[in-house]
């Protein structure tokens, strides 16, 4: 080996040490604050609030970011901005986001934890975990500041569930001042061994559409059908004809769902009523073909509805496009994690399930890495596994600490590298 070619060598394995040695310790540091995640994920836990406002989680959250050195604002009901700028920051430096979401569910929680919500609501779907992980992050990154090549910027956002948190932040100005260049979450993931991170490449989670359909009739007493106009009999035939989109307008090779989950009409059994209501829900890998069913529901109502001489009206409640990641900050970001977990456990993988999740609509505006983390499996734990958005969902929280770290360390090694 000649002198030049050795000295390459050794920088190459010292850089490589150096840099082990770093994500390492974001690791180690990280297990030193095990204690203090539990105890911030229960309180959030035993706390929840679901929907657009958030006061009391919000106000928790930005005192957590205070203590750790942070100035936190809020942009948009209950949503949190905190920016970090790097020691080794320029002009030219970049930003990346780091994302969790802090809202709940409207389920009342029947899990067997001594920190279970009283109040009818419930984190089934592991946000406390999520704003907890990054938590754990910023006061990581917090020690690290002037290590870093950029800056990183931790966004806590409201009403992921109803699919309007993500877009009311960016039409805030989310991805601005400073601008964003690439962003990051992590959503755990009930069923999954605890600490395996499942990293999908493009389109990896369906888009979804909640949808209402209104139809109205004429209300009359139902000795007397004649009289009125029958909104449940129409609704009934709107119903089996939306089976028939499926069925006989997509192609069986494309993935796609169309649910009714909700069908409310009538107040007593010998009254036909003046209204019937339908809400549902579209899954669809392709956002064009969601907009091609939507379109085909309101014909259906609106025509089936004129032909038993009623009338329909169609709206969209809330939608989330196509979750969209990609490939290469994909493959980048796993690559940062095998560093400081078990490679064997950071699984790549692409076309993913009918889940949703309203990060999506970041990833149509900035290249973006969104992993789920391995929240316990039922052979781990006999209360682990249970279904996201169930009752009895239980999360492993001995996860936290790789959560934060796997957070931080994507975040430094991402504006290193780029």
């Amino acid at each position: 080996m000649t002198e030049m070619w050795y000295n390459i060598y050794i920088d190459f394995k010292c850089g490589r040490a150096a840099m082990e040695v770093l994500t390492m310790n974001y690791l180690e540091e990280a297990k030193q604050l095990d204690s203090e995640l539990k105890e911030i994920r229960r309180h959030i836990h035993s706390c929840p609030e679901a929907g657009k406002s958030l006061p009391e989680t919000k106000a928790f959250v930005m005192d957590k970011l205070r203590e750790y050195g942070y100035e936190p604002e809020e942009i948009c009901e209950s949503g949190i901005v905190a920016v970090l700028c790097g020691g080794k920051a320029s002009a030219e430096s970049k930003t990346i986001l780091l994302r969790a979401d802090m809202d709940a569910l409207a389920i009342k929680e029947e899990a067997p934890v001594e920190f279970a919500s009283q109040n009818g609501f419930m984190h089934a779907c592991g946000h406390d975990i999520h704003a907890t992980m990054l938590l754990g992050a910023a006061k990581l990154l917090k020690v690290h500041e002037n290590e870093l090549h950029g800056n990183v910027k931790l966004v806590f956002q409201p009403d992921e569930e109803g699919f309007t948190g993500a877009k009311t932040m960016l039409a805030a100005g989310v991805l601005e001042n400073p601008k964003v260049d690439a962003g990051m979450a992590l959503h755990v993931n009930s069923g999954t061994p605890s600490g395996m991170f499942l990293c999908g490449q493009g389109v990896c989670m369906a888009g979804c559409t909640l949808f209402r359909i209104k139809v109205k009739g004429t209300g009359c007493h139902g000795a007397m059908p004649e009289t009125g106009v029958d909104p449940i009999n129409i609704a009934a035939h709107i119903y089996l004809s939306l089976q028939e989109i499926v069925a006989r307008e997509i192609a069986p090779t494309s993935p796609v769902a169309l649910t009714i989950g909700k069908f409310d009409g009538g107040k007593a059994p010998n009254i036909i009523p003046e209204e019937v209501v339908i809400e549902g829900t579209i899954r669809s890998m392709d956002r064009d073909l969601s907009a091609n069913i939507y379109k085909r529901i309101e014909e259906i109502s609106t025509q089936t509805a004129a032909l038993f001489r009623g009338s329909a009206e169609v709206t969209e409640m809330a939608s989330a496009p196509p979750l969209l990641n990609d490939k290469e900050l994909v493959k980048e970001m796993a690559g940062y994690i095998k560093e400081i977990t078990d490679p064997s456990k950071v699984y790549l993988f692409e076309q993913g399930g009918m889940g949703s999740e309203d990060f999506a609509s970041y990833t149509y505006e900035i290249p973006c890495s969104y992993l789920l983390l391995g929240a316990g499996s039922t052979q781990e734990n006999p209360l682990f596994g249970k279904p996201m958005h169930n009752d009895h969902v239980v999360f492993n929280e001995d996860i936290m600490p790789l959560g934060s770290a796997a957070l931080a360390t994507c975040a430094e090694d991402w504006l290193a590298n780029n």
